[in-house]
This record gives structure tokens, sequence and C-alpha cells, in this order.
């Protein structure tokens, strides 16, 4: 039987529980660093998963300047362990350096890709029921806007049609394909 049968369910399992608690944090730095409305209820649910690790951090570890340094460190920390059992359980070894730079590179790449898939939220949410509100379309304005609003300058409305959305991905996927590469390399050659 080939060593991949129970290792690749392995990965993947141990992928999705990290990734989607990284995903929770990211959310949650992302809302602080935009200045959401905290009384939302998806808000409050991120809140409440992502404070029993956040808490701790913080103590040691304050925020500067407006941004929430704990989370970005429990991030790295996630994403930095998750990476060392994932190459463990392949039976490989991998360098600090090389993990470290894998983990800046996923995070970016996370980053923008919240982005990615709220502006499409977004743009499917506002043809199937435009104009209706709802708190988790209120977390999605709120992190659409910072990319939305420099697109709209660029590409107003054209006869009623919004298509800074498209001006919007198009800018978030050429920044993926700028900046993740070489971060990867850099990961490869070190590692």
């Amino acid at each position: 039987m080939d060593s991949s049968y129970l290792t690749n369910p392995l990965v993947f399992i141990i992928q999705t529980i990290f990734g989607l608690y990284i995903l929770a944090v990211m959310l949650r730095f992302m809302l602080q660093w935009l200045r959401a409305d905290f009384h939302n209820p998806l808000a409050q649910a991120i809140v409440k998963i992502t404070n029993p690790t956040l808490k701790p951090i913080r103590r040691l570890i304050p925020g500067f300047g407006g941004i929430d340094v704990a989370a970005i460190v429990l991030m790295v920390i996630l994403q930095m362990l998750t990476l060392f059992i994932i190459v463990a359980i392949h039976g490989q070894q991998a360098g600090l350096g090389m993990i470290f730079f894998k983990t800046l590179a996923e995070l970016l790449s996370l980053f923008l890709n919240v982005f990615l898939f709220a502006i499409l939220i977004q743009v499917i949410v506002s043809w199937i029921n435009p104009g209706s509100h709802n708190p988790i379309m209120s977390v999605i304005h709120t992190l659409t806007e910072p990319v939305m609003r420099p697109a709209r300058r660029i590409i107003p409305l054209i006869g009623g049609l919004d298509l800074s959305p498209i001006v919007a991905i198009l800018l978030l996927q050429l920044l993926k394909m700028l900046i993740i590469p070489p971060i990867e390399h850099l990961a490869r050659t070190i590692g």
C-alpha cells in the first residue's frame, strides 16, 4: 500500500483545522485593522473563537499603532506549526528559515485571498439580492471597502454598472503574482 494512502488524509485534516483557525485569526486581525463594527454577530463569533489563544499572547505582546501584533504572532506560530507537522508527517526535514519564509508567503496569500473572496461574495450577493442588508454583508463591506474605494476612483460607474470589482480583483491577483513567488523562491533556496 502506498504511504500517501494515510498521510494525504492526515495532512488534509491538519491543513483544514489549522487553516480554518488561522483564517479566523486573520479575519479578526483585518476587522480590527479596518475598524469594523464588533457589535456585529459575525465579528462577535470571530472574537469568541479567537479569544482563548489571543488573550494570553496579548498579555505578553501589546498592539502597536493600531496593529494587533499578537494576532500576527499567533498566525505566524500556527502556520509554522502546521508546516512543521506536515513536513514531519512526510518524513522530511526543513530548516527554520525555509519554514518561516513559506509561512510568510502562506499568510500574505491568505490576506490577499480574504479580499478576493470578500469581493466575489459581495458581487454575487449584489446580483442575487441587491440592496439587501444582513450582518455578514456588513462585515464583507468592511473588508472590501479599502480595496474597492481606490478601484472606484479608477473606474467610475459606466451606465449604472460597477466594474470596479473587476479592477480590484485584477490588481489583487497581480499583487499575488508579484509578491508571493519571490518569497516562496527564497524559502526554497534557504530550505
